[in-house]
């Protein structure tokens, strides 16, 4: 009896659903859902930010559609890169390569080389390419042929970043303003008029502290050398030659190697907020995402925490250089699987990077939107997100960067990752291990001039020149 009430009921139900004109599409079996793996970078509130919509997604257009999104962190930048290597190289013990990864040029590059990379232009029209930001898409091309393989998510810039508290203190006895540090030269004439203010208020002579550190020299390299109209490396029809202008070296030399042996800059910890927290420095270069790390409280003299605001200005340019920021920030890349997959796969990218979701990500990361509606500032304040005011500073100094700067983006070329790393230790290495010395030396007894003077000739920055000029053309 049981049994002929149930088919009773269904038979009613499928004729109730038979008899709308719009009965709902059939939810996706578990067997009929197409689960996408993407593996991250993200850490903190980034992940956290990025996983949320990860989940919004799943529940929504993803359930319709019957895919579902899986996103892992693999630890940082270059734990993610080694560990798509190691996937695409089939070596032992690796995961099976995901489906989405997040990913710089280079890593991409050497990936596409063993053509495993999805071509995602043929799936954008032009009117959806229309709806980025030109250079962010632009950036995913790589080589020649037009090919897109690099999907923009989020990008950043740099800004400089400063521990308002203790900086107004310094201001209100020196008269220095946020104008002096709008160029290169002005930071450095501020960091030795704090170096030399901290100095007085001890009665131990030459034990001033750093005003100022820069947590990416290899952006420092070619952005800098960019404001000064050359380029460190040029790329054309995979053609790759070397511009390592002597005289433009030499002005990043001095506005950088120089200060930092004098005690005016400094770099100690992982990353530059590090060595604001501890009171090491209180200025910084960095990226936009990074500024979202900057510390609530420093270190004080007396060993003691205090409470700090921060204030975020433009990065600084040369005095006489052009206006130039760098634009950074990995993108997405597409395993080359089924056609389904890949399709898939953008879809999914486009969804996130749609203003509401984009904007969203933004204000809890610091990254910037791709979609060129939401990359202003007026679009973010009127989205209804709530935004702190410290999320605000950044988000607006670096929208103004993106969209009233020109923006360098690093060269894509085989031993790509390799230069770089030659442009970010090179100098950071030689200034960290002299300024080292020059402190043992005053610890000794030194006098300052005579404990600095076998640094700061010009033999011993062209001896540095001439051996980063012949590490760097052997990677060409």
């Amino acid at each position: 009896m049981r049994l002929k009430v149930a088919y009773v009921v269904v038979a009613l139900v499928l004729a109730a659903c038979m008899s709308l004109a719009s009965c709902a599409a059939p939810v996706p079996s578990k067997q009929d859902v197409r689960t996408l793996t993407v593996w991250t970078y993200y850490n903190g509130e980034q992940l956290a930010a990025f996983q949320s919509l990860v989940s919004e997604y799943n529940e929504t257009v993803g359930k319709e559609a019957g895919v579902s999104v899986a996103c892992s962190n693999v630890g940082s930048v270059n734990d993610l890169r080694d560990a798509v290597m190691n996937s695409a190289t089939g070596k032992v013990g690796a995961d099976p390569i995901p489906n989405i990864f997040m990913t710089y040029g280079d890593t991409a590059y050497a990936i596409d080389q063993m053509g495993m990379l999805a071509d995602l232009a043929p799936y954008l029209s032009e009117e959806e390419r229309d709806l980025y930001v030109d250079g962010y898409l632009e950036e995913g091309v790589l080589g020649d042929s037009g090919s897109i393989k690099i999907f923009p998510v989020a990008k950043s810039t740099e800004v400089f970043v400063l521990n308002k508290t203790d900086f107004d203190e310094f201001a209100a006895d020196t008269g220095v303003t946020y104008d002096d540090l709008a160029t290169y030269e002005g930071v450095a004439r501020v960091a030795q008029l704090y170096y030399e203010w901290t100095d007085a208020k001890t009665p131990e002579p030459n034990d001033g502290d750093a005003f100022f550190g820069i947590d990416a020299l290899a952006n420092y390299f070619y952005v800098g050398a960019s404001q000064l109209g050359s380029a460190i490396i040029t790329v054309e029809d995979d053609a790759v030659a070397l511009d390592f202008d002597k005289e433009v070296v030499r002005k990043l030399w001095d506005n950088y190697y120089v200060p930092f042996v004098k005690g005016y800059y400094d770099a100690r910890g992982h990353y530059r907020s590090d060595d604001i927290k501890t009171g090491t420095i209180i200025a910084l270069l960095g990226s936009s995402s990074g500024a979202t790390f900057f510390p609530t409280h420093a270190v004080s003299d007396d060993g003691e925490e205090h409470a700090i605001e921060m204030v975020v200005l433009p990065c600084p340019r040369f005095e006489g250089g052009a206006d130039v920021a760098v634009q950074q920030g990995a993108g997405m890349a597409v395993v080359n699987t089924s056609d389904e997959d890949v399709e898939a796969s953008i879809a999914f990218l486009e969804w996130i990077t749609e203003p509401a979701q984009n904007i969203q990500f933004s204000t809890a990361s610091g990254y910037l939107p791709v979609m060129k509606s939401a990359n202003n500032i007026d679009a973010v304040r009127s989205s209804g997100i709530e935004v702190t005011d410290r999320m605000e500073q950044i988000l607006e100094v670096a929208i103004t960067e993106t969209t009233e700067w020109d923006l360098f983006t690093p060269h894509v070329f085989e031993k790509g990752t390799e230069f770089r790393d030659v442009l970010e230790h090179s100098l950071s290495s030689l200034a960290t291990q002299d300024a080292a010395a020059v402190r043992e030396a005053l610890a000794a007894g030194t006098s300052y001039e005579d404990a600095l003077a076998p640094y700061l000739t010009d033999r011993y920055f062209e001896q540095w020149y001439d051996a980063v000029r012949a590490d760097l053309e052997s990677l060409l």
